[in-house]
Formats: C-alpha cells, structure tokens, sequence
C-alpha cells in the first residue's frame, strides 16, 4: 500500500479516536463520557424544547372542570394534603410540567414512548432544578435536563447521566397512573391540570393513537424480554436495591390489596385492573415509590428485573 494512503488512513483513525473522545454533541448537548451508553442516546424528533415543558401550570377545581373525560389518563400526586390531576393528553404534548405543592418545588414527567409517568422531588443538593425537554432519548426514554446545568436526567432512572450533574439522584414520589374519575373518587378535593394557553396545539387529538395497541418500538433498547408483549403494563419498583415487576396480565381480577413479597420484604400492593391503577406500600403502611411501564421500557432499563407470576 502506498506510504500517502497509509498516512492518511492514520490521520482519518486519530481523528476519529479525538471525535470519540470528546464525544458528540446532539440538540446542543454534549455528550461526553456518560453514564450510559451513548450509542442508545438519539435524537427522538424534535429539538430541545421543541416539546415545550409547562412552567406556570393552571389549576381548576374538579367539581368545576369539563375536561377531562371521565374514562381519560390522569398522572395523579398528593402531597401535604393538596391532590393534583394531570392530564395524560396534556402530558402528550408536554412531558413536563414544573410544579410547586406549598412552595415545595416538583417535577411531574410522562414519556409517552415508555407510558411512564414519574414526579421528582426538583430540590437536588439543596438547590432547585427546572427541567426542560432536551429531544433525545436513551432506551426510548425522555432525557429531560435541567436549565440550572444543562445536564441531561434519565426519567426512568430518576439519575443524570450526562453534564455537571452527572452521577445525581432525583427522589420519586409517589404517584397514581389511573382514570379521571378513579382520582376524583379518591380525592374529591382535587384540583386538575387545564390547557395551558398559546402552544397552538389540539388537546382533544392523541399523537400517539395506536401506539399502545402494537408491538413495535420506535426507538433501539438495550435489552428486549418477550416474556410479555412489548406494550403490557407493569407496575415497577426497587425494593431493598432489587428490581420488581408485577404485570397485569398476572394480577386476579378486579380490585383488591395484594399481600406480596419483593424478597426479604413484605409489600402490599393495591390495584384495580378495570382503571390499570395500583400503588405499592410496605408491611408498615408507607408507600413506596413506583410507576406502571410498558414492560419493554421496565427491562430494558432493569434486565435483572425479578416478575411477580400467581404462581410464585
């Protein structure tokens, strides 16, 4: 081979070994060194808040709203004895919303592609973050990142794997993936999310119609479990360090409190399968922090996860 081509063949490596060392740099985030992997890191569509995150949400009183429907999606969060209602057709077109319960700073994330929807505590070594929708994703999953930093969080891993902040935790808080009017009978003093003004967008129309109903991802994962169908709904937790799954699909019907065990813990766990609603807590009472998921988005980021089956 010519001495000139095998030079050239040199410089072109190092300067893909240079590239790769400082990373690359998507929607205006560079990704350096993160703490997963950067292959699965990907543009989902729009630019960085292309999906606009709701900074000054408005509230209306339930007994006073006509939206939403009864048998509509609520993201569901009770905090110091204020509840709160968040539209899933609003969350479609928003993802985020920063919210604040009695000063107390929070963030309510949903990512359409997973079905996940998560509150944060939004206080992170003392200081308040604000989180916008950076328009990429990792395992299929909304990256938010927080203006303070311009690090970029995991929603399903409630971590920042990439910026200043990398390495830090969010702390979940307990949340209720349910109906409208299964949030209103349990909370009768609850307010509800309305349309925020000037985004131009129709609530009334579903973006993701139909992407429930197939088994197809758009997006790569680290890790595929054909166990249960891609978009089957499982209420995730970690418990004493370990992933849990409990699927739907294997829960009796109707609606009931679960004894159960995540290990060495005893877990009780209340559901409804007619309003795919449930919440975990401990042998004590106290709730413990979860979220329903499709099962594709729950293994890829927990492949270790351990199923609750009846039959075990």
């Amino acid at each position: 081979m010519p001495t000139g081509i095998k030079t050239t063949g040199l410089l072109i490596a190092l300067s893909l070994a240079t590239a790769m060392a400082q990373g690359k740099t998507l929607n205006g985030f560079k990704i350096s060194k993160p703490l997963v992997s950067s292959k699965l890191i990907q543009r989902g569509g729009p630019p960085r808040d292309g999906i606009p995150a709701i900074d000054a949400p408005r509230f209306i009183k339930a007994d006073k709203a006509t939206n939403p429907a009864d048998t509509d999606r609520v993201i569901g969060l009770r905090i110091d004895g204020i509840a709160r209602a968040y539209p899933i057709r609003i969350l479609n077109y928003h993802e985020i919303v920063n919210d604040r319960f009695a000063g107390r700073p929070v963030a309510i994330t949903f990512c359409p592609l997973c079905g996940t929807g998560i509150a944060f505590d939004a206080v992170v070594d003392g200081v308040e973050r604000r989180f916008g929708v950076s328009g990429l994703l990792y395992n299929s999953d909304v990256l938010m990142y927080d203006r303070e930093t311009e690090s970029l969080w995991s929603q399903i891993l409630g971590k920042s794997v990439n910026g200043p902040s990398k390495g830090q935790e969010l702390k979940p808080l307990p949340v209720l993936h349910t109906t409208w009017a299964d949030w209103r009978r349990r909370h009768p003093d609850t307010l509800v999310l309305v349309e925020p003004r000037f985004y131009g967008r129709d609530y009334a129309v579903d973006p993701y119609l139909g992407y429930a109903n197939t088994n197809d991802i758009w997006f790569p994962v680290a890790k595929r479990d054909r166990r249960y169908p891609a978009k089957s709904v499982v209420v995730g937790a970690i418990v004493d360090g370990r992933a849990w799954a409990w699927p739907f699909a294997e829960l009796p019907e109707g609606r009931t409190a679960l004894e159960t065990r995540a290990g060495d813990t005893g877990v009780i766990l209340e559901y409804d399968r007619q309003t795919r609603a449930a919440r975990l807590a401990d042998a004590d009472g106290e709730e413990i922090p979860s979220f329903t998921a499709y099962w594709f988005a729950w293994v890829a980021f927990h492949p270790k996860t351990e199923v609750w089956t009846r039959d075990r």
